[in-house]
């Protein structure tokens, strides 16, 4: 099988290159831009692309090559593949365009440079790197963030600072999770630009798993939220694609659930999800809290599937303010490693609520009008999270150990 895997890889690759034949000096208005990275298949060996031009002059593409540099993009060994893309109504009577590209037959634990554009009318990105997923990561790392939510170039320069802080902390962190709100207004395009502009540096080499906030699907509307992220496409039936999905990465399972519809189809996807789950880790991402400076009732059904699965760890936002929960099980604290723990690193952007009332289940609980982050750091037998101020300054942090994997 591993040698009809590597024929297939093989002929796939010959026949994606493509040879560049025109400078790549070419700007606006085919210029991409908004680009990010996502794992959406295998991340040992696939790695998604998505960005938006405002025009579209031929067909958009993505190159990759091995190593983090390249001498010239005009080699046989440059691997290229053709983009998906999509008319987007923007407003106004305007439209964009939004590509979608997943380079495949990629090397474990290997560094590639790319770049996306279009051979035609020669406006390509600047080269960037990425490293695919080790084949056996014995410890890792994540950035937790969430609530960038702004509306202007300014507001978002708070959450590009945050990431900033995140990988001075942590430069090794392999992906990043981002839990909703990504923007004030989705149909607002500038908002996006601003979204994007503001952490280009690590987006573009940093997979950004994002989750569904209100703020991002309103009345049953997520598309422009989805057309901006190519995530696995294995979530609930009936669900809106690129909402609801899982991957694996390291000793990890982590699952994105979408607390705005389609909770009922959700919760028999997530049993069914988590019972064919083998790692030893379980971590899900949602935007409104099960647990935090108040709760989100429809989400009662997920609650107990948590229970009954022992999910580890989840990851919440909405409320704008820091909290983790004991450990708890059946609505009730619990020994630590018998329960799940739930937090909200506070948020990435601009807006702060204040404090609601300390509850039961507060382990901490506080606001301090500063941005947040979290890494969490997975290994075989141990979970810990770490949350930090965007001045660097630790807060809080936990630990959860096993004594064998599995347990």
């Amino acid at each position: 099988m591993i040698w009809i895997f590597v024929g297939i890889c093989i002929l796939l690759a010959v026949g994606l290159v493509v040879r560049q034949t025109k400078p790549s000096n070419v700007q606006p208005p085919t210029s991409p831009k908004s680009i990010v990275t996502t794992f959406k298949g295998d991340p040992q060996t696939t790695r998604a692309f998505t960005w938006y031009t405002e025009s579209v002059e031929g067909h958009a593409m993505l190159q990759v090559t091995e190593g983090t540099k390249v001498d010239s993009w005009d080699r046989p060994d440059i691997l290229t593949f053709t983009a998906k893309s999509t008319q987007i109504n923007i407003g106004g009577g305007k439209r964009q365009y939004a590509h979608q590209a997943e380079a495949i037959c990629l090397k474990p634990g290997t560094s590639y440079t790319y770049r996306v554009g279009s051979e035609q009318s020669g406006a390509w990105s600047d080269p960037a790197v990425i490293v695919t997923e080790p084949v056996s990561p014995e410890t890792f790392t994540f950035v937790n963030v969430t609530d960038s939510q702004g509306e202007s170039e300014a507001d978002f320069k708070a959450w590009g600072h945050t990431l900033d802080q995140a990988f001075g902390k942590f430069p090794e962190a392999s992906f990043i999770v981002h839990n909703g709100d990504l923007t004030e207004d989705p149909d607002q395009e500038k908002e996006w630009d601003s979204f994007f502009g503001q952490a280009a540096k690590w987006l573009v080499k940093i997979p950004l798993m994002p989750v569904t906030g209100n703020h991002d699907e309103i009345q049953g509307n997520a598309e422009r939220f989805t057309s901006h992220f190519a995530v696995p496409a294995n979530g609930a039936e009936g669900a809106i694609p690129g909402t609801n999905y899982s991957f694996n990465y390291g000793y990890a399972h982590i699952v994105v659930l979408d607390t705005e519809s389609n909770l009922k189809a959700q919760t028999s996807w997530l049993r069914a999800d988590l019972q064919s789950n083998r790692q030893p880790w379980t971590i899900v991402a949602m935007h409104r809290p099960a647990y935090g400076g108040n709760r989100y009732e429809k989400i009662e059904d997920w609650i107990k599937v948590f229970d009954e699965f022992g999910v580890d760890l989840v990851l919440q936002g909405h409320n704008h303010e820091y909290s983790r929960s004991y450990p708890l099980r059946d609505g009730k604290i619990v020994p630590g490693g018998e329960g799940t723990v739930y937090v909200i690193a506070n948020t990435a952007g601009p807006k702060f609520n204040s404090l609601k009332k300390d509850k039961y289940y507060h382990a901490v609980h506080f606001q301090n009008n500063k941005q947040m982050f979290a890494a969490v750091t997975v290994s075989e037998r141990a979970l810990s999270l770490q949350a930090y101020d965007a001045d660097g300054k630790l807060l809080d942090e936990f630990t959860q150990q096993r004594s064998r994997s599995g347990d």
